[in-house]
């Protein structure tokens, strides 16, 4: 019986097969090799199976097409998850480097608790879909992901939802188990991810485990979601705590005048920078107190995409779940799992890891006709235009991946790194970066550093200069890539790593781009090449109303706010949950009942005043004295998570992979991503000169200049538009030629790069003045360091260690420096109305006296934990 199968299978394939060939819906032969002959790439694997030479960019997918939707932002990306997770009628296939059940897809909360996760997934169940999650399962000691909360609430509510964990950390050999535990035992009260350069080798070695001969330092970090078979989400946003934001990133919280209006509750108020996630399988352990603290805002990008290519995106996630099966759960629980399909029907990845079912012959029977229909032009082609209606033009896709035996079961593929260099080898006019990371090498002189990508771009900047042509890079990233809020501290020594590798890429150590640039003729680097951050500021809505309900009602606002929490986070009032008896909720229903009767004419966040026709800031009311106005701004740097590539305007590369060796070597974190091309176009111009534009790359770029200059509107966190929902449902909109979008249509010209800079370097002076933050070009030294910083904060997470004379004079971390403002808030205010939107100047002399020493004073970093951070 198997035998038959096998032949049916065969026949069914070969048929459909030579179908797809002679109707052109094969992409293969429009393919091209990849772009290595500059010789300055080598690949470090070995010579792979033929088809995978094939394709472009040494992928294991072909080129493909489809519609893409992009979401700049959590708020519209999440409501437009919900939108798909709410239709869902068959499956849901989810991959996460970290996924938070309690996380709310729509807020405020205390409006949507239908759209929280795990209610949705629930839901989702009971219509009888079937529920496929594969999460990273952490390090506990060094990260707080909780995969183990995940796995067990998620599969306790469903038979329907079930959810992997990979890869086990198994310590590889007994003899170091002793040496582990006495190291861990010494670090118990700072032990994190930073700290690991503390630990012995040995040590590190059995803490992370090993498969075979590989040291499992490495983590799954794609984020992935499917629905149905037919619609996909991907990029750079996984759906945990902490990601949800709106364009114009309210860092406050605060609500006096109404708990309900809470946006960002329990967990997901966080600001990694003074206070890392702790605990989060309980909504309650958050020590951040909103009414001193501000979050982190988190900037990131994602897409949703259906058509052809969602067929690569099913066969990965279909690989990933079917080697994550046979290696752990067919034996850890025998029969409660089963294999994911592929695209058409059978196991992805190896077929001989089981003979094809009965049920995976009738699924590929009718996907194959399902295909064959819409290759004749018959029903199938009329379903395939419904899914289109609404979306962009079609594309040409592609998706690559980082992965390797550990985490795949296949040899190395680097496909993203291929892709990556080819998109900046090939740019004729600009190459714009956003990512988390910036680690790469210009030559094997920057070991342990391997990736390459910092020798492409030197490349194609000396072929500019030498041939005298306009030609810009253009990066974002974080300002500080870890989260550490005292950079000083013994706790961001790890930090401090992570950050020396990134200027020993970009402009000190000998090797980096800009030495490399200067080495090969351009006397000025960054004529070509310039980085910038991002950060804000908000207020904090801690006015007099605050203090009247509080004495009206006779409880806290902290005490009633968690309270609040506890309701939205899944602990009803008087009952229990996890084994934690719930509050009883009298605080809150108390506060709230006096709230009701007081007047809050204080703005809960003040975010909109630096973005497109904002408010005065002297305008933006405040009910209290001048000395309590000005002790509620805040600031902090608005991290960066994307993980995109934009070149001319014409093509886009997508996805979860942060440009560092983590994510593009392959034999480390596994990694997805798209290479988008074409489409429809739209008239542009481009140094001046007339020029034909990708829609969705213009439109994506354009989007997020406007955003980062302040030329977009303040964006509500509860009123959706057409661009918050999915691809088969609203087209994308954007505001052609519009004031804003003149500004920004044309990325080489003078005009808009005297606005760009401009907005950078007036950004970065009022901070410096305004919050001192760090890094800063003022601190070229750890003596300046202490007087430009320093003196002046008290960082909650060290606050214990000081003592009550190294407190006094001193503002909690991220508040107004006082002595900068002799005549006060108003003074203040003139200073702040000045910024728009969050762009800033990266700070590339900051520490630059400290040489090689910025993170190594004091101690070595060994050989692991410098491969770990790279």
């Amino acid at each position: 019986m198997d035998r038959l199968f096998h032949k049916l299978e065969e026949k069914v394939e070969q048929k459909f097969d030579e179908v797809f060939h002679r109707e052109g819906h094969n992409h293969e032969e429009q393919q091209q090799q990849p772009h290595e002959e500059n010789g300055h790439f080598t690949p470090q694997i070995q010579q792979q199976d033929e088809v995978r030479q094939s394709h472009r960019f040494q992928s294991f997918a072909p080129q493909s097409s489809g519609g893409v939707k992009w979401f700049v932002d959590g708020a519209s990306y999440f409501f437009a998850v919900s939108v798909a997770l709410e239709q869902a009628r068959e499956s849901i296939y989810i991959l996460d480097w970290w996924l938070s059940p309690e996380l709310y897809l729509r807020r405020p909360p205390s409006r949507n608790e239908q759209y929280r996760l795990d209610h949705m997934l629930r839901a989702a169940a009971d219509r009888g879909v079937k529920v496929n999650i594969i999460v990273y399962k952490e390090v506990t000691q060094a990260l707080t992901l909780d995969s183990a909360h995940t796995r067990h609430h998620l599969e306790g509510m469903h038979p329907n939802i079930k959810v992997f964990r990979h890869p086990d950390h198994i310590p590889s050999v007994n003899d170091a188990k002793a040496d582990l535990e006495a190291e861990i035992q010494g670090l118990a009260d700072r032990f994190n991810a930073a700290a690991l350069h503390k630990i012995s080798g040995d040590a590190l070695k059995s803490l992370y485990g090993s498969a075979g001969d590989v040291v499992l330092y490495w983590a799954h970090h794609e984020k992935l979601c499917i629905i149905d078979r037919t619609i996909a989400f991907m990029g750079g946003l996984d759906m945990c705590f902490g990601r949800w934001d709106t364009n114009s990133h309210p860092i406050a919280d605060a609500h006096p005048g109404n708990l309900d209006a809470i946006i960002f509750p329990g967990q997901d108020y966080n600001n990694a920078r003074i206070f890392d996630f702790e605990g989060v399988n309980d909504w309650d352990h958050n020590k951040l107190d909103r009414t001193q603290s501000s979050r982190m805002g988190w900037s990131d990008i994602s897409i949703s995409l259906n058509g052809p290519i969602v067929h690569n995106l099913i066969d990965h996630f279909s690989d990933r779940w079917n080697f994550i099966l046979e290696q752990k759960y067919n034996g850890k629980d025998p029969g409660k799992y089963e294999p994911v399909l592929s695209s058409t029907g059978g196991l992805t990845g190896s077929e001989d890891r089981g003979a094809p079912t009965e049920g995976s012959i009738r699924h590929r029977l009718t996907h194959g006709f399902q295909r064959y229909m819409g290759a004749e032009g018959g029903e199938g082609e009329r379903e395939l235009g419904e899914q289109h209606r609404g979306g962009s033009s079609e594309l040409s896709i592609q998706l690559c991946r980082s992965c390797t035996e550990w985490s795949a079961g296949h040899p190395t593929e680097h496909s993203i790194a291929n892709a990556y260099i080819a998109a900046i080898g090939n740019a004729r006019h600009f190459v714009y970066i956003e990512n988390q990371f910036f680690i790469t090498a210009t030559s094997d002189e920057q070991h342990p550093v391997e990736n390459k990508i910092g020798r492409a771009i030197v490349d194609r900047i000396v072929r500019a200069h030498q041939s005298r042509e306009d030609f810009r890079f253009i990066v974002l990233m974080p300002a500080v890539p870890a989260f550490a809020g005292d950079l000083k501290s013994d706790g961001a020594l790890g930090t401090r790593g992570i950050m020396e590798f990134q200027y020993n890429s970009i402009n000190r150590g000998g090797h980096s781009i800009m030495e490399a640039l200067q080495q090969q003729g351009v006397e000025d680097p960054r004529q070509y090449i310039t980085f910038y951050n991002l950060r804000n500021y908000d207020r904090i809505n801690i006015s007099s109303t605050m203090g009247r309900v509080e004495n009206d009602s006779g409880v806290s606002y902290e005490g009633a706010r968690r309270e609040h929490d506890d309701m939205v986070g899944g602990y009803p009032y008087g009952g229990q949950s996890d084994g934690r008896e719930g509050g009883s909720g009298r605080q809150y229903e108390r506060y709230q009942e006096a709230a009701n009767d007081a007047k809050d004419l204080t703005w809960d966040s003040i975010s909109a005043c630096y973005m497109n026709a904002g408010p005065d800031l002297h305008n933006v009311p405040w009910d209290g004295d001048e000395e309590s106005e000005l002790n509620a701004f805040v600031s902090e740097e608005l991290y960066i998570h994307s993980k995109v590539l934009i070149a001319d305007d014409r093509l886009v590369i997508c996805g979860s992979a942060n440009l560092n060796d983590r994510s593009q070597l392959g034999t480390h974190d596994s990694e997805i991503a798209v290479v988008i091309e074409g489409g429809e176009t739209v008239e542009s111009a481009m140094n001046g000169q007339p020029y034909q534009a990708s829609k969705f790359a213009t439109t994506l770029r354009r989007q997020l200049w406007r955003k980062h200059l302040g030329l977009l509107p303040h964006q509500p966190h509860d009123r959706p538009n057409a661009n918050w929902t999915p691809i088969d449902r609203d087209p994308q909109m954007y505001d052609f030629d519009s004031p804003a979008d003149r500004l920004v249509h044309d990325p080489m010209s003078r005009e808009f790069w005297d606005l760009w800079t401009g907005t950078a370097r007036s950004n970065t002076e009022i901070f410096n003045k305004v919050f001192h933050p760090v890094p800063s070009d003022h601190v070229r030294n750890w003596e300046q360091y202490d007087d430009f910083f320093s003196r002046h904060f008290i960082v909650p997470s060290n606050e214990e260690d000081m003592s009550e004379e190294e407190k006094r004079g001193r503002v909690p971390y991220g508040h107004v420096v006082r002595e900068e403002f002799p005549g006060g808030v108003r003074e203040l205010k003139d200073w702040l109305n000045r910024v728009r939107g969050t762009l800033v100047e990266m700070p590339l002399e900051f520490l630059i006296e400290l040489g090689q020493d910025m993170a190594k004073e004091g101690m070595s970093l060994n050989k692991f934990t410098e491969t770990v951070y790279t």
